[in-house]
């Protein structure tokens, strides 16, 4: 049935209220790709599901419906850091927004429920512990709400790569305000995780909004594991020197470790895990969001909810758990659409070592299953000879129009290939003889002919396979049984330690059935010889032509202005502008405050504050 005259008219009039709030609020011109459909389905009272990147404007999803509809819209969400730098920029964007979490006092948090209920709020955001508590219900009962946002709404599903127990409880927003729109947001979800969000969050039948999960300006590099620390600190002195990034590591121990070998080597690195104090995390963070040009070396317990726009690279030096971890993690790169990086070293321990910790997890046997699963497809995509990104897009049920990305070292430096049958029967057939009792270093000693003490106590000198592997390596060894790993024809085993064992796949290889094609190792050296073309970002895509000249000076003083005023408001210094709007006052070099409002990211409020301030910094330049 076509709408009525009336329903187009109050439809037009909505629209028209939204692109008007989007523009003096945001300072933005326009939506980006599903943004507008959302915005209107959830302000004309619709819930839904929304698959958006990192960077790709899931957040105005929700802030702008709620600026749109009568009451506040309440967001949950895990992430303090988050909380914090969203009303801080919403502050400063004129829009009356709180926090109710666990780092507010007693007074603090009275206060904000006072203004709550006084209806003086457009945004809260609540931690989902604090939400589900009979206190903060009861609060909300007796307010005016315009919706419910549920942010990394992956952590309510037990298949999401970063499942939160508190979040299960979110099912009580169903049952006790069936009425208020919910709009549940995550960036990263595979079909199983979707269906699960759904049904906790009863959004049967409501839209799903899947968004592309391409970042174009991200290059993918995955590198062969030799000695990851050096590794590291080469590509950031090449590629990456002065830049903010994020390392990964798996344990506590070691994220200290690399911290100090990159700060000893004169690259400015912080730690950051669940082991240390809570202020030094806290001071850590607030380095790495507010100074230029330091690294935080971190376990997964870092990233979610920062905000940053300006990380230039984030690295690994071990295997993430999945597909969805990965993507997440590197997902904090470039989230202002510059070149940047996604590097990791990787090798067989990564895959033994990660397949041990979930053999050894108390976890349910469907739950290994499916987590198996997941690290088998996130190997695949290491080891891939194909585009990665093409890979990458591809589990989460994308595909991407060409065969080449351009902008991932596949693509850049093709990978020979080669008939690896011969070399794969040599190796399982060292691992058949030799018990399947032995570590990857034993079976190389015994491929190679290496008469080491335990070779000979065990008699494996005396096997026909000692010394058949002569014409590789140690090295080019261990890169064949990582790929045979991979391919499924080997795994570990949990009960001893560091063991190989052959897998029901592995007789094929054996009987000469199944094809076996090895990628053959890159030579660092092609990969140095494609950087010398620049120190910074030659790995990276070439930014988009800027509409006129850049003034480096003037880029510099209003940097430089931003800092000074971020430190006075005590917020990171993108709370005040992003480099982008930066780069676009540079640009127009406004003389009036007209022109200057034209610059996206200018809003009201924003022109109110800082207006003359900005117009002066333009005029003195062009003095």
């Amino acid at each position: 049935m076509p709408p009525s005259s009336s329903t187009q008219a109050f439809d037009a009039a909505r629209e028209r209220d939204a692109l008007s709030v989007l523009h003096s609020v945001f300072g933005l011109p326009g939506f980006r790709g599903a943004q507008e459909q959302i915005v209107r389905h959830v302000t004309a009272g619709g819930n839904c599901l929304v698959l958006m990147p990192t960077g790709g404007g899931k957040s105005l999803c929700y802030q702008l419906p709620a600026l749109l509809r009568a009451g506040c819209g309440i967001v949950v969400s895990p992430l303090i850091a988050l909380m914090r730098d969203q009303v801080a920029g919403l502050t400063e964007s004129g829009v009356n927004a709180a926090v109710l979490n666990s780092t507010l006092s007693a007074q603090e948090a009275s206060e904000v429920e006072r203004r709550l209920m006084a209806g003086d709020l457009e945004l809260l955001y609540v931690a989902p512990e604090r939400l589900v508590t009979p206190r903060c219900l009861s609060l909300l009962a007796q307010a005016r709400i315009a919706l419910f946002a549920i942010d990394e709404a992956h952590c309510v599903s037990q298949w999401g790569h970063d499942f939160r127990p508190e979040y299960v409880a979110l099912s009580v927003i169903v049952e006790r305000f069936p009425d208020v729109p919910r709009i549940a947001l995550t960036a990263t979800a595979d079909e199983l995780t979707r269906k699960e969000i759904v049904e906790r969050l009863s959004l049967s039948g409501a839209p799903q909004f899947v968004s592309s999960f391409d970042r174009p300006n991200i290059r993918y590099e995955i590198v062969d594991k030799r000695n990851p620390v050096a590794q590291l600190k080469e590509f950031i002195r090449e590629r990456h020197s002065g830049d903010a990034g994020i390392v990964y590591c798996l344990s506590r121990n070691r994220v200290e470790e690399v911290a100090r070998a990159l700060d000893d080597a004169g690259i400015p690195a912080l730690p950051y895990h669940a082991g240390l104090e809570a202020s030094v995390r806290a001071r850590n963070q607030d380095r790495f969001l507010n100074e230029d040009g330091i690294l935080i070396v971190a376990t997964i317990a870092f990233g979610m909810g920062i905000d940053k726009p300006d990380v230039r690279f984030v690295a690994h030096l071990d295997l993430p758990r999945s597909i969805e971890a990965y993507y997440q993690e590197t997902g904090r790169a470039g989230r202002d659409g510059s070149p940047s990086s996604a590097w990791m070293a990787y090798g067989l321990s990564d895959i033994v070592q990660q397949r041990r910790m979930i053999d050894e997890s108390a976890a349910s046997d469907a739950f290994k299953r499916v987590s198996i699963g997941k690290l088998d497809a996130l190997v695949g995509f290491a080891e891939t000879a194909t585009c990665r990104r093409k890979r990458l897009l591809a589990y989460f049920g994308e595909t991407l129009k060409t065969d080449k990305c351009g902008n991932c070292d596949n693509c850049l430096t093709p990978p020979q290939m080669r008939d690896g049958k011969i070399l794969a029967q040599k190796l399982l057939s060292c691992v058949y003889r030799t018990g399947q009792r032995f570590g990857a270093m034993h079976l190389i000693d015994v491929l190679v002919g290496r008469l080491t003490e335990r070779v000979t106590q065990f008699g494996h000198d005396k096997l026909s396979v000692f010394g058949v592997g002569r014409e590789l390596n140690e090295k080019q060894w261990r890169v064949v049984l990582r790929q045979l790993a991979a391919m499924g024809h080997l795994r570990s085993d949990s009960e001893a330690f560091g063991a190989l064992k052959l897998t029901d796949s592995a007789r094929g290889v054996l009987r000469g059935e199944t094809e076996v094609w090895l990628r053959e190792e890159a030579p660092h050296a092609r990969i140095r010889a494609s950087r010398t073309k620049s120190r910074r970002g030659d790995l990276a895509p070439a930014p988009a032509p800027p509409q006129g000249d850049i003034d480096p000076e003037l880029r510099a003083r209003l940097r430089a202005w931003r800092s000074e005023v971020a430190r006075q408001r005590g917020v990171p210094a993108y709370v005040v502008l992003h480099d982008s709007t930066i780069d676009g006052i540079v640009r127009a070099w406004p003389t009036t405050l007209d022109e200057l409002r034209n610059v996206p990211g200018i809003g009201d409020k924003k022109l109110e504050h800082y207006g003359e301030e900005l117009l002066r910094l333009v005029r003195a330049r062009g003095e």
